[in-house]
């Protein structure tokens, strides 16, 4: 019998690994230079959990049950589960809080290919209790710091506004606004013209389909709507925004179309796109969130939120072209040998020497077996740098290799 990993699951080998680290890494020190900290949420959560605020369609969520009958899900994201720890953990706190994770998340697919992946990578942060225009420009222009860090080229931002849509999307007969929305999301104008709507509510769903482009232009349009003060407030913010992603030279686009999936967005949505390849290629994705919280919290208190999420896997791919991923996995700097048995404490007492140095060192032990050309046949293969040959009495004889 050949074991297999289970159906959509993989796993990573060194150099797999090394390359993983490496964006991770990059990503990391960014995080920290920004005063984000890390925060590691249960992999298994409660249903109720991941239901909250409809975050999460159920049958994405791969189901376990416990002893108690609880009904318990393998996180398909990470932004439910901060929520939760945040109301739940952290009473008390100074807000903003600035927080970043690095971690897997499993989402079951109904595609019919043979082993789709069920296991995802993703980096991402939160930033909680504040909002406003400073805020959400702190986390697009944090997304833009993060690609500059991993020397990501032909990548741009669309952005959306997932309260003012829905806003517009208020003005349809209620039992039409889910097909209007949908149809919106989809791009698709057949629907629009074919839904039983007045002549006036179809150039309105028409007009929103075509929200998107040029940041001047989509503001123009969306002006012809008849906004209400509300809107033209959230309108105007919007507009604000814009001006301070564009003077950061920030590559954006509008689109005021963009609905996500995901129901707990109240302000902006986004979406990080490469289009270095022949077809653009989502990157991560994020939003404002200001009344997730409050499901979580005990007396319904809302803290606003927004953040993003990074996708590992599709950074790998889109990086792989760059040649800037590693090539081969870290090789050790020593290989220490003990010439004879009775060196073998010299052996060691010296390797731990090396180790307990200022800096990283990566040092190998010889284990016996093996004459002295076949040691450093060894050595070459792993493209160890230096062999220590060690005698019994503690002396020893450098080799450099290279």
């Amino acid at each position: 019998m050949v074991y297999q990993p289970a159906a959509g699951a993989r796993d990573l080998l060194p150099l797999d690994v090394a390359k993983k680290r490496w964006i991770e890494d990059r990503l990391q020190q960014v995080f920290h230079r920004w005063g984000y900290h890390r925060i590691i949420t249960s992999t298994l959560e409660r249903m109720d959990t991941l239901m909250a605020g409809e975050a999460i369609q159920r049958q994405m969520v791969i189901q376990l049950q416990n002893t108690e009958d609880d009904e318990l899900g393998l996180r398909p994201e990470l932004t439910a589960s901060i929520a939760r720890t945040v109301v739940t953990r952290m009473a008390g706190v100074t807000y903003p809080q600035r927080l970043y994770y690095n971690a897997n998340v499993f989402r079951r697919t109904w595609e019919s290919k043979h082993n789709t992946q069920q296991e995802f990578y993703q980096a991402g942060v939160e930033l909680l209790g504040t909002g406003g225009l400073l805020a959400n420009a702190e986390i697009l222009l944090l997304v833009a710091d993060c690609l500059a860090a991993l020397g990501l080229k032909g990548w741009h931002l669309i952005l959306g506004e997932a309260g003012i849509t829905r806003s517009l999307l208020s003005a349809f007969p209620a039992n039409l606004q889910d097909k209007v929305r949908t149809a919106i999301a989809h791009l698709d104008r057949i629907t629009i013209d074919t839904l039983p709507l007045s002549d006036e509510l179809r150039e309105r769903a028409r007009i929103m389909l075509d929200l998107r482009g040029n940041s001047a232009d989509v503001l123009q349009k969306v002006s012809t709507l008849s906004l209400d003060e509300k809107q033209q407030e959230a309108v105007n913010n919007l507009k604000s925004l814009v001006e301070l992603l564009e003077s950061e030279k920030i590559p954006l686009i509008l689109d005021l179309s963009l609905i996500q999936t995901i129901d707990y967005y109240t302000g902006i949505v986004f979406e990080v796109v490469s289009d270095t390849e022949s077809q653009a290629q989502v990157l991560g994705r994020g939003g404002r969130y200001d009344q997730l919280l409050g499901l979580y919290h005990p007396q319904g208190e809302n803290i606003p939120g927004i953040g993003f999420v990074l996708n590992i896997e599709d950074l790998y791919q889109v990086l792989l072209s760059t040649q800037q991923l590693p090539q081969t996995t870290p090789a050790s700097n020593w290989l220490v040998v003990p010439e004879t048995p009775n060196a073998d404490a010299a052996a060691f007492a010296y390797a731990q020497k090396l180790r307990d140095s200022t800096h990283l060192v990566r040092v190998e032990m010889d284990l016996g077996g093996r004459d002295k050309d076949a040691i450093r046949q060894y050595a070459r293969d792993r493209s160890i740098a230096q062999i220590a040959w060690i005698k019994p009495d503690g002396s020893l004889t450098i080799e450099s290799l290279r």
